[in-house]
């Protein structure tokens, strides 16, 4: 090419370049784009035409291509400050502080006062620090103050996907999986074999208990990047878990419950953070504990469950069977309670009715226990049981005793009366077993003299009390008889 030539060729470039300034001005930068294309096609060893293309990538969000352009530009003149300044910009938005803080400095030392470098400098020193800080939450396990971090960087580079990605396994180590998500999604609809996002949502299906899914993304990452660590550590940790969970299901149902138990408890030292499959475990566990009696324990390990997954209907239903067998009817009904809410079928309904049936029968006074009898007690023994209680609380037997003992054997008395009223009478006793109210007016032992009671078991057999003026209010007493204590 002649000398004339190539000033014609210049000269053209020069006026593309003109044209592409005044698309860059109007924001048209598809079209700043392809003038700056040909200028630079045309005179491929000038500096300005790849920082004016840098600048038109930057400002279409293409941090990567800009980051190209303006590296030759600095190659071609390491004096031309617009092609550091631009190179420090691409640094920054793409999350490269360090980067960005030596092309700063390059600024400053080719133009100390660059008000632009002076400011952008202090920017890029702050995500180093926010960017460090975050890092260093990571291994101390503090994943909510590594998210605030994280948020400071990303408000000086919004679209950055390395602290998007960061951000999304903070959140999904903090257990908030849907956010983590969104972002890791949004990453990959940027960069679809981005590796590491992949990671992220493979994790997010591993804590979601979508195990076989998590595995696939594992693999993918793999086959991405061989080495890469994260994804080899928790691949590892779910297989582990998943193995140990099999073996504890299978001794399970081969009887084998201790072992069963066993291995429940190792595979929940696996992973603390995936808490929907720890969840599962701890259910395991408390079923194990119930089939070996240890309702405490069992109890212990549903709280746990429910504590991973609040809406876990098996761990309410299986926590409030052992508070009934441990006859905490209050807190059966509470689970029970839940339970209908969660999941409002005619079976949850029935369950939850029984329940408050078996707490108001749990209030109830215990017959069988004022008596001294079994509930399998025959009419006989439960009247030898009625004579021999009466006896021993008679309110004239006490009449030398002070007034709260006194007072106390009356109510003694009272119960002892009460108790036989009800399970003497086929009617009442099957009511009463099967936990319906005694306060009916047919059977309220208010309307039953205690006193007549007893007169009928005794008679005039020789029991009377003498000079005895009765120990119920009212004069209410027995002086016609004489009471014989042995």
């Amino acid at each position: 090419m002649t000398a004339d030539q190539k000033e014609a060729t210049a000269e053209i470039a020069e006026k593309r370049k003109e044209e592409g300034n005044s698309f860059f001005k109007t924001a048209a930068y598809p079209d700043a784009l392809l003038c700056y294309e040909d200028a630079i096609r045309m005179c491929p060893t000038h500096a300005p035409y790849y920082g004016n293309r840098s600048a038109t990538y930057i400002m279409m969000s293409k941090y990567s291509e800009a980051l190209a352009d303006a590296r030759i530009a600095v190659s071609l003149d390491d004096t031309f400050v617009k092609g550091h300044l631009r190179e420090a910009k691409c640094h920054l938005m793409l999350g490269e502080s360090s980067a960005a803080i030596r092309s700063y400095e390059t600024v400053l030392q080719l133009e100390p006062s660059n008000l632009i470098a002076l400011k952008e400098i202090k920017l890029a020193q702050q995500m180093q620090e926010f960017e460090n800080m975050a890092e260093g939450d990571f291994i101390k396990q503090d994943y909510r103050r590594a998210v605030y971090c994280i948020d400071r960087c990303l408000d000086l580079s919004s679209s950055c996907l390395k602290f998007k990605i960061k951000k999304a396994e903070a959140l999904c180590l903090l257990g908030r999986l849907q956010e983590s998500q969104e972002l890791a999604n949004d990453v990959l609809q940027r960069d679809n074999m981005n590796a590491d996002a992949l990671f992220v949502r493979g994790m997010c299906l591993y804590y979601q208990d979508s195990i076989e899914k998590a595995f696939q993304h594992f693999q993918q990452v793999l086959k991405l990047v061989p080495d890469h660590h994260k994804s080899k550590e928790v691949y590892k940790r779910a297989k582990s878990m998943l193995s140990k969970k099999e073996e504890g299901n299978q001794a399970f149902r081969f009887g084998n419950l201790e072992e069963a138990y066993k291995l429940y408890s190792d595979a929940l030292l696996i992973d603390p953070h995936n808490k929907y499959t720890n969840s599962k475990l701890y259910f395991n566990r408390a079923t194990v504990c119930s089939k070996l009696n240890k309702l405490e324990e069992s109890v212990c390990d549903c709280t746990k469950a429910i504590e991973l997954d609040d809406s876990y209907i098996k761990a309410y239903l299986r926590r409030a069977k052992c508070y009934t067998d441990l006859e905490k009817y209050e807190e059966a009904v509470r689970d029970y309670e839940q339970v209908y809410k969660l999941d409002k079928s005619k079976e949850n309904k029935q369950i939850l009715l029984e329940a408050k049936r078996m707490l108001k029968k749990s209030k109830r006074k215990d017959y069988y226990k004022i008596l001294g009898v079994n509930k399998s007690a025959s009419e006989e023994e439960i009247k030898k049981a009625y004579k021999k209680r009466a006896l021993v609380h008679h309110p004239d037997r006490h009449s030398h005793d002070p007034p709260e003992v006194q007072k106390s054997e009356e109510a003694k008395f009272k119960e002892v009366g009460e108790a036989f009223n009800v399970l003497s009478d086929v009617k009442k006793r099957a009511r009463y077993d099967n936990g319906f109210d005694m306060d009916d007016n047919d059977i309220a032992f208010d309307q039953i003299d205690p006193t007549q009671i007893f007169a009928t078991f005794f008679g005039n057999q020789g029991c009377a009390f003498r000079g005895a003026t009765g120990g119920f209010p009212g004069g209410q007493g027995f002086s016609g008889f004489t009471f014989q204590f042995g």
